[in-house]
Formats: C-alpha cells, structure tokens, sequence
C-alpha cells in the first residue's frame, strides 16, 4: 500500500534537473550579470559578440552569441576545460583555466588562433566606419540609427550592421563609387588609387558628402551592445 498520491510516485517524478533551465524562456535565461568574459570578433564580414557564463557554485556553463544560447552545460562538476562551438563555418573554442586565488582564465581561439591574433590580422582584411544618422529637425520622432559599415578587401563585400548590400560599384575617374542610403542620408563608398604600391587603394566613406574616420576593430571591443547584432 502506498501513501503516495498517484501523482507523486516515483515513475511519475521528473528525472529532469531542477536546476535545468529548459523550462525558462530563453531572453530570460540571459543575464548579463552573470557573463564573466565577453569577446567581439568579425568572422565572414558580421560582427559577433561572444559571452561566456561560468557558475562556479552551480556548475553550468553558457555560450552565448549576440545574445542567443549557442551552447549550455548543467551540472559541470569539472569546472576547467574547453567547449567548442561553431559561428558561420568558423570553429570556436572557448578555455577555462585555473588561475591562483581560487580564480579563472577565460581563452577564446577562432579557427585555431587565439582571440587577440585572430583579430589582428582580420583588421588588415577590413576596412570598418561608424556614424549614427537620425532626422536632426525640430519635432521629429525618428530615433538616432547607428551603423557600422565594413568592407571585405578581399570579395569586396559590404556589410551594413551585418546585412549585405547589394549595390554595385559604379567606375568613376580616378576609381569607383559605391552609394546607397539610410534613413534618407546618402552614402558612398569611395576607392581610389593612393598613386603608390605600398598603400594600394585608399577607401572613404562620405556621409551627406562629408567624409568619416575609418576606425578599427579593436575600437568596438566594449562598444555598448546596440552597434551589436541581437537579432
């Protein structure tokens, strides 16, 4: 005889974790308070935010990139290692190492190479613009936009915030001239000869006709999430 309703039995409880996070939507799983290493890298012309979560009382680890859940492990009781992961084709592995004071390292590789080298030679691929454009007239609700403009040197791409465009470069004396509009501003991508081997073609971006500095990519490392894809 049981004293068991039949609802508590054995066969009939969950074999599931309580600590399982299945259950939880997951825009609220993420909570940046619990990131302990984020990483930005451009991989295939994107740009991609990589965010570890390490919970050294409850044993889970979660990968998350622009905001979405890549790879999530409860109940680790070994909490130094490496989970490997993949981002447009591109190979990812995140280390977890010990480090004195009951602490951590946290390593990011792409494709073999560690974060920092991987960067570096990826901005000489690039060229990278950031502005922000929005309706300046009195009484206007259109919000302030930011963009990020960057271009493959090798295929030629453009990406605009990680979109490809699809506009077609128009030759002009002296080299080419891409232009395309966002909220109701004009842009073009300029490519002209630097009249010398070393510098090759020299690329400017000209906004309302007014040129923008060309930044780097270890410029937007920290940059506030809203310049990121969450999408």
């Amino acid at each position: 005889m049981s004293f068991l309703s039949p609802t508590l039995r054995m066969e009939n409880l969950s074999t599931v974790p309580i600590m399982s996070l299945d259950h939880v939507p997951e825009a609220q799983r993420y909570n940046k308070d619990n990131i302990v290493a984020q990483w930005c890298a451009p991989i295939n012309g994107k740009m991609y935010r990589i965010e570890l979560e390490h919970g050294t009382t409850s044993g889970r680890r979660m990968i998350w990139v622009n905001g979405r859940e890549v790879l999530r492990r409860d109940w680790m009781f070994k909490l130094v290692g490496e989970d490997t992961f993949d981002i447009d084709q591109a190979r990812c592995i995140i280390r977890v190492d010990p480090a004195p004071g009951f602490k951590y390292e946290y390593s990011l590789y792409i494709d073999g190479k560690p974060h920092a080298q991987y960067t570096e030679e990826l901005t000489r691929q690039y060229r990278l613009w950031l502005c922000t454009c929005g309706n300046e007239q009195a009484g206007s609700t259109d919000a302030s936009q930011e963009y990020r403009i960057m271009l493959k040197l090798d295929t030629l791409s453009l990406y605009v915030n990680d979109e490809l465009r699809e506009e077609a470069a128009v030759f002009v004396q002296g080299g080419t001239d891409t232009s395309f509009v966002l909220q109701d501003t004009p842009f073009v991508l300029q490519a002209r000869s630097s009249g010398n081997k070393h510098d090759g073609i020299v690329h400017t971006l000209l906004v309302n006709g007014v040129p923008v500095p060309e930044a780097k990519i270890q410029q937007i490392m920290q940059e506030p999430v809203s310049i990121l894809q969450t999408n």
